[in-house]
């Protein structure tokens, strides 16, 4: 499936040398673009021409396929002296291609070889035959480089669409999957893979992914960040309604969970629909190690998250409003480190969240073999240098290091910066109403949360709407042995709900 801005197409004609010249025009005379004109035994009389887009194309495989063979070829006995029927000898006895297709516009074959492929010209036919060369130098399938794992698969996506939709059949190998290709963007055609598990996936959510995919009408796509604001459900929010992942076994098991993915041409990052909030908490690593430890560390994650939104929030609020719940000692403690800061506790918050989130984006944009330690460095020299300084109190710089590392345990980046920007807005309204502003804030962010749809799921589902086949405690807070794990997620409506027959493990046999 393909989407293509409907134009007057321009029909080949059938001279060689028109043809040529209406390709080189269109590419502006483009010193990458090849064309190789010469003659063949089988027909010496006739011209051929064969036109590629050098950088594109694997010359090897057009040297010793399509060169070689089209230069010294013959003519099959029923074919001798009919040279008017060269054309189809090519297509169905010399060319030694596995994909061949013949075209009959220009703009057909021009967009076939911005893809990869070759024509080849034949004078005197109006048609051309285009056949799959590509194979031009791609970056080597690596080791993820955001979600890593110490047990687990060691793949990543790579920018090359083919590969990444190789390495998903690698691990789902059934026919069910299926693969629906698009083309967005009306100067760069990016193809854009739909995939989903027939027979698994809800059929109005797959037609939903495609009716909001060839809605699309821009002049380029360069990144799966494109195709994500188009398509979520909601813009204003700051909280990510599609899962991105680099890894393929993860893409694979949003699949066998009835979800769909989308892969975009030149970018190793896939977008995953639907999804939910608790979907963000999840590592691939929680369904290889042990259940026990996936959910000791799952709910670690949770208070993490918790606490990167509201301890600097917490800190302000107790000691500019609520001294009285703090223990007397702990009090003068932090009364004494404060003694000499010019600056109240919003102030002081708001100067090191700050300063902190300059450290890090300065560590992330500069050269990588000094970036981590620059960062290290800067945060080290520069709070300790403040404490003496008495801008800040050594409390500040203890929570707000505590923040910045609960920060990071987050398997999702998109969510962890969702936290990063709340936690001001939070800080905020504790300096200005105490615990009460705190309240607020957090009951205003749970009602954002539970209005959220992604493609009509809501976004936190289970909990609410919840009582869905205790799917709170199997797979959302905790995860439950696998083989107690017997149905898919109930967010969805799933042509097949089940992930096995029974959720019973199977008995060992004493001896």
């Amino acid at each position: 499936m393909t989407q293509t801005k409907k134009t007057a197409l321009t029909p080949l004609s059938p001279s060689l040398r028109a043809n040529v010249q209406a390709v080189n025009a269109r590419f502006g005379g483009s010193s990458d673009l090849v064309v190789r004109l010469f003659r063949s035994d089988a027909a010496p009389e006739r011209e051929l021409g064969l036109l590629y887009i050098e950088g594109l194309v694997n010359t090897d495989v057009i040297n010793e396929s399509l060169l070689a063979p089209l230069m010294s070829m013959k003519l099959p006995p029923h074919m001798e002296g009919k040279s008017d029927r060269l054309m189809e000898a090519l297509r169905t006895s010399v060319v030694s291609i596995g994909s061949v297709k013949e075209a009959a516009a220009l703009e057909e074959g021009i967009q076939q070889m911005t893809d990869g492929w070759c024509l080849i010209f034949v004078d005197g036919n109006a048609v051309a035959l285009m056949a799959a060369v590509g194979g031009a130098k791609e970056r080597a399938i690596g080791i993820p480089q955001t979600q890593t794992v110490i047990r687990g698969p060691q793949r990543a996506f790579v920018e090359e669409l083919g590969t990444n939709i190789s390495l998903i059949r690698r691990i789902i190998r059934s026919p069910d999957l299926h693969v629906q290709t698009h083309k967005i963007g009306t100067q760069t055609h990016s193809s854009v893979a739909v995939l989903h598990l027939h027979g698994v996936a809800d059929q109005g959510i797959v037609k939903e992914v495609y009716r909001r995919l060839a809605a699309i009408d821009l002049d380029g796509i360069l990144e799966s960040g494109y195709i994500e604001e188009f398509i979520q459900d909601e813009t204003f929010t700051m909280f990510p309604t599609l899962l991105n992942s680099e890894r393929p076994d993860s893409v694979a098991a949003g699949l066998l969970e009835g979800r769909v993915a989308v892969l975009v041409d030149g970018t190793p990052i896939a977008l995953i629909a639907p999804t939910t909030f608790f979907s963000f908490f999840q590592s691939a690593e929680d369904y290889y190690q042990r259940y026990d430890i996936a959910s000791f560390v799952r709910t670690i994650r949770y208070a993490a998250y918790v606490m990167s939104m509201l301890l600097p929030a917490l800190y302000i609020a107790v000691t500019t409003f609520h001294q009285e719940m703090l223990p007397t000692t702990l009090l003068i403690s932090l009364a004494a480190q404060r003694e000499g800061v010019p600056f109240p506790g919003l102030v002081e918050a708001l100067l090191m969240e700050m300063t902190f989130e300059v450290l890090r984006e300065a560590g992330l944009r500069m050269p990588r073999a000094i970036g981590p330690a620059i960062s290290i460095v800067g945060a080290l020299v520069l709070g300790q240098s403040a404490v003496q300084a008495g801008i800040v109190s050594a409390g500040m710089v203890i929570v707000v290091s505590f923040t910045a590392i609960s920060n990071f345990v987050m398997p999702e980046n998109n969510m962890a910066a969702t936290s990063r920007i709340i936690r001001f807005g939070i800080m905020i309204m504790a300096g200005m109403l105490g615990f009460f502003g705190i309240f607020i804030s957090v009951l205003f962010v749970l009602i954002h949360l539970a209005s959220l749809r992604s493609f009509g799921v809501p976004y936190m589902s289970p909990v609410a709407p919840g009582g869905k086949s205790g799917g709170l405690w199997r797979d959302v807070f905790v995860r439950v042995p696998w083989w107690a794990i017997v149905l898919r997620p109930l967010d969805m409506k799933l042509r097949n709900p089940k992930r096995q027959r029974s959720g019973r493990k199977p008995p060992a046999q004493r001896h």
